[in-house]
Formats: C-alpha cells, structure tokens, sequence
C-alpha cells in the first residue's frame, strides 16, 4: 500500500501519543493489536500512517525532528514507546494568532506554552509547505478556543487541497458555509471535537441513549472533569470554553430523545489539577425516574490517560479521510463525523453512526 502522508498542527500531548501509536503497532498482527477499533481500514494499518510535516510555536519544539519534538515540555502523557526513530521531520514555526490564552503565562515553564521568536508562518507559507511535503490530510490538535488559527488552518488546507481532520472543538465540518466549500473543491473533511476511544462523553452517550431506551426520564445530569495537561490548564479562561462546551453539552442532548433543560444539564471541565498530568477523571451523575415515577440515580468515576484515548480515533479518522479521497468523495464524511466526533454536522447515536461507519468502510456507503 502507498503511506498516508499527514502534517500535524500542535505537537502537544495528542500528538505525541498519535507518533507514539503509529510506531507501536509497527509490526503487530492484527490478533496483538490491542487498543484499535479497526486494524484495517480501506487496506491501511496504522503504520502505512506518515508524519511528513509538523507545525507548533513553542521554543522547545520548533526546529526538533518529531520524535524528539513530541517529548518536551508542557507535554506530560504517558510514554508507551519511547524508544522511537527519527522520523526526519523537523517541526516548523505554526501561526499564533489566538492558539495561546495570556493567563497561560501565570504558570510555569514547565507547564505552558512558550512561544517561539522565529517568524510566524504565513498562509501562503502554509499552504506551500503543505504542497512541497506531500500532505495528503492534515491533523488539527490546536488549544480550545484558537478559533482564528484553526479557521487559518483550514483556510491553508482547502487552499493546497488537502483533506482536514479537526480534532478540536472549532466548528469547521459543522460550519456549512467551510463544508460546503470543502464540498465544491472535492476535499473531505471530518470534525468537529474528537470523541475518545472510551472516555467521559462516549460513556454519558451511550448511558443516556440506554435511559433512553429503557423508558427512563433523564431529569437531570452533570459531567465534571478534571486534569493536569495543558488542555485543561488553557480551559481555566472561560472566555475560551465556549464551544467545547457547545460540543460536549450537544453530544449528550442529542441522544437524549426529549431535550434535557439547560439548569438540569451540566457538560464541560470542571478545574485544573497540576499533578494529574495528562491523567483525566470524570464525575458522572444522571438521575431520573423509573416505572411508576420513582426516582432513581447512577454516580459514576472514570479515570483514563486522555491523550492516547483519542489517538487510536485519530488513526481511524485520518485513515477514513484517505479513503474518501480515494474514490473521489469530498465534502464532510458525515459517517466518520458522527462515528468519531463530539459535534459532527448531523448527530447519530452512536450504534447508528458505528453501522454507517463500518457500511462506508466496506464501500457500501458514499457520503
């Protein structure tokens, strides 16, 4: 099989579980590899995945090939493969714009972003860099709340033709105006808000579309979050929480069946905590009413590393995104949107959107 040929917009935590995962499973057969949804998708394995340019602002990371790049402060994930090559790819100065909140400069060195003095990249920089690399489809891991950068970015890459996968919560596939454009220039795209393997919003789906079908009223719930990485850290200006919480808040309102109200409904981060690292805990209770209208209530605690529990949902998406390329079909990838993000254009619960998913893998289901 030809690579997948990827560029990367922020060498934080998810990126470097992303690298980490795609030299992990280097090798494995598909009865040893554990922790992927799919071994197999259109052909491509993990490894047929490759970094071929890279993009960040900090100092520590502009100018470092990847392997080493993934590795610097304020990065703190779990190391799972750190004995890793190098993959000959330099990391470039990105674009700044609003992908740094001023009160990260309140906290230690250790644990923000510290922006590098090299010149900022231009768009027509980008979209050259993009052109002479061979990116095919470009990863979006930018802070919550960079909505100027990540509009840049997505600017740059229907500007150079190459696909989008938006991880973070900035509506782009879910913006018509930008999916249509992706739409017209025959580019897919995939987004909004990357929804972990197994983590706080999968579960709150998933128990509130079982409510739901058990003929169980949800009166009220909350999701509170906790973590140490920069991702939360960056959260503690609300001003930048808008959309997140948008996307998260939806996620679970669309599986509800009847629209939960907005005072009995709460979904976003809850607060920062330096020395959980990149380790997130989630706080779930939903409580409601059963047969013969009485109450009951279910209080729940997950704890997961929350980088590498997005990676492996990258690593479907930007294979699905090839895939698309490859028999012609752009436009928003509406199953893989559904399948593998908070805050996709059309929600679906998520036994719905895995049936679509696995249809349009197979070829029996064009966007």
């Amino acid at each position: 099989m030809d690579k997948i040929r990827i560029a990367i917009v922020g060498i934080g935590n998810c990126a470097s579980s992303l690298v980490q995962g795609i030299e992990y499973y280097r090798g494995k057969a598909s009865h040893d590899a554990i922790g992927l949804m799919h071994w197999e998708i259109g052909g491509y394995r993990p490894q047929d995945i490759e970094v071929v340019a890279a993009f960040d602002i900090d100092v520590r990371k502009v100018g470092k090939d990847v392997s080493e790049a993934i590795f610097e402060p304020p990065n703190c994930t779990t190391v799972f493969c750190g004995d890793l090559p190098k993959v000959g790819v330099p990391v470039r100065m990105g674009c700044i714009l609003d992908g740094v909140a001023d009160h990260m400069k309140d906290y230690p060195e250790s644990r923000t972003f510290l922006p590098s003095d090299e010149w900022e990249a231009t768009r027509e920089g980008m979209v050259l860099a993009l052109r002479q690399s061979g990116t095919e489809v470009l990863l979006n891991y930018l802070p919550v709340g960079s909505e100027r950068a990540a509009r840049f970015y997505a600017e740059c890459a229907l500007e150079a033709e190459v696909s989008l996968v938006n991880c973070m919560p900035v509506f782009i596939a879910s913006d018509p105006e930008f999916a249509g454009r992706f739409e017209r220039r025959g580019i897919p795209i995939i987004g909004d808000d990357i929804k972990a393997q197994l983590g706080a919003t999968i579960t709150h789906r998933m128990l509130t579309d079982l409510f739901r079908k058990r003929g169980v009223k949800l009166e009220r719930t909350y999701q509170l979050n906790t973590g140490g990485n920069t991702d939360f850290l960056n959260m503690l200006n609300r001003s930048r929480l808008a959309s997140k919480k948008e996307s998260k808040t939806e996620a679970v309102q669309s599986v509800a069946g009847e629209r939960i109200p907005d005072e009995n409904i709460h979904v976003g981060p809850s607060d920062y905590v330096a020395w959980q690292n990149d380790n997130k805990v989630c706080f779930l209770r939903m409580e409601g009413t059963l047969f013969g209208g009485v109450a009951m209530n279910l209080e729940l605690r997950l704890s997961v590393e929350d980088s590498p529990n997005s990676a492996g949902v990258s690593i479907d998406a930007i294979r699905c995104a090839k895939l698309a390329r490859k028999r012609g079909q752009g436009g928003v990838i509406r199953s893989a949107s559904a399948y593998f993000m908070k805050h996709p254009p059309v929600q679906f619960t998520d036994p719905e959107a895995y049936e679509m998913l696995e249809a349009f893998i197979a070829g029996e289901r064009t966007e």
